[in-house]
């Protein structure tokens, strides 16, 4: 397992954590083996967005004894519709579902609290007031039932507006290869970096439906953070490659993928194992047809670089800094032990790049950034 830090929190998180939305309704034997085995292969993110009480229950069973090996995160704003899950803003009854969630997990605080699912800009609005649910996380923070505020959402504009805010460190939002070229995603992604604002990366599968041997596939909003789209593939596209995409991205803390079983945690986890030819994301996102041209992804298909450089890593912090160059992004790019200033302009990686990238001229343009 690598950990990274989640954004400017302090926390040290699993770099391929999990998400438990599809343990709901499973046996309490069987949802203690995966949290348990995930905990022993060096798990320490999760995120536990179901009110249902009768699931938090059987997590609480699941995490006792473990409390401390594990960081949780609730949302605040989940609640109960009748028998299934629902969204509310009144704080009194999201206060109440908070308590509850500590109740059953045996516990006295979380370690991020979410504003929980926000899309539109008048629920944003609403939400993030002081007299709405932002004004009640900020409460408990300072009461030390929550240590740090996070953000989810599947919109571009009103998570940006949160990163942007002051009031959250964190950001869940789906990140995907499905999603790449969703409008003002990269931008955002780029902009939470310089922000110091961690990224929990929702969706690395889209739901599922970049696994599946479907070739045409339909995605709604909610799994790629933009509009419906349709796409065709031409080939199977494997956890390792979907999570190598999802981990290159900017800003992006730990990724959580929902797993069902030991057996789907162990093929995510697998990506530890698996080789770079094998994490390789160019051809499906190429073929994919949603990437632009002239822009990196960062997959590396450029290496290797005579020059031992991690192009795509430059690059990445390159874009990054064009947005607010930070003492760490300087830090970052000070330490590689080689960056830009020792490209010998080649122009080998521009023959690989699937992309059309002028690597050479980045290059250039990022020795000229990190030098002043």
């Amino acid at each position: 397992m690598q950990y990274r830090m989640l954004g400017r929190t302090g926390l040290k998180v699993s770099a391929i954590s999990l998400g438990t939305e599809y343990l709901i309704d499973l046996p309490v034997e069987h949802v203690r083996g995966v949290i348990h085995r995930a905990l022993d292969m060096g798990v320490n993110y999760f995120d536990l967005f179901w009110p249902q009480p009768w699931f938090r229950d059987v997590m609480g069973r699941a995490f006792e004894g473990r409390r401390d090996d594990a960081l949780l995160a609730a949302h605040l704003g989940a609640v109960m519709r009748g028998n299934q899950a629902g969204v509310g803003r009144e704080p009194e009854e999201a206060e109440s579902f908070l308590r509850d969630f500590l109740a059953r997990y045996h516990t006295d605080h979380v370690d991020l609290l979410y504003l929980h699912n926000c899309d539109k800009q008048s629920d944003y609005d609403r939400l993030m007031s002081m007299d709405g649910l932002l004004g009640l996380a900020l409460r408990l923070r300072e009461q030390g039932v929550a240590r740090y505020l996070a953000f989810s959402g599947h919109t571009v504009s009103t998570a940006l507006q949160a990163a942007e805010s002051g009031f959250v460190d964190v950001i869940m939002f789906p990140v995907n290869l499905v999603g790449h070229a969703v409008p003002g995603k990269r931008e955002f992604l780029q902009r939470c970096a310089a922000l110091d604002v961690g990224i929990v990366a929702m969706k690395p599968y889209a739901g599922g439906k970049l696994l599946q041997p479907e070739q045409v596939m339909s995605m709604d909003g909610f799994h790629v953070g933009g509009d419906p789209m349709e796409l065709r593939r031409a080939a199977s596209i494997t956890p390792a490659q979907c999570l190598s995409y999802v981990l290159s991205q900017p800003g992006v803390s730990t990724v959580v993928p929902g797993c069902r079983s030991i057996d789907e945690l162990e093929q995510a986890q697998a990506y530890w194992a698996a080789s770079d030819g094998e994490r390789g994301f160019g051809d499906p996102l190429a073929a994919f047809g949603q990437s632009i041209s002239g822009e990196c992804v960062y997959c590396n298909h450029c290496l290797p670089c005579p020059s031992e450089i991690n192009i795509g890593t430059v690059m990445r912090l390159l874009d990054a800094a064009r947005l607010g160059r930070t003492a760490e992004l300087q830090a970052a790019y000070d330490g590689l032990s080689a960056n830009a200033d020792d490209c010998v302009a080649c122009g080998a990686c521009e023959e690989r790049c699937p992309f059309d990238v002028t690597a050479v001229e980045r290059m250039q343009q990022a020795a000229e950034l990190f030098a002043t």
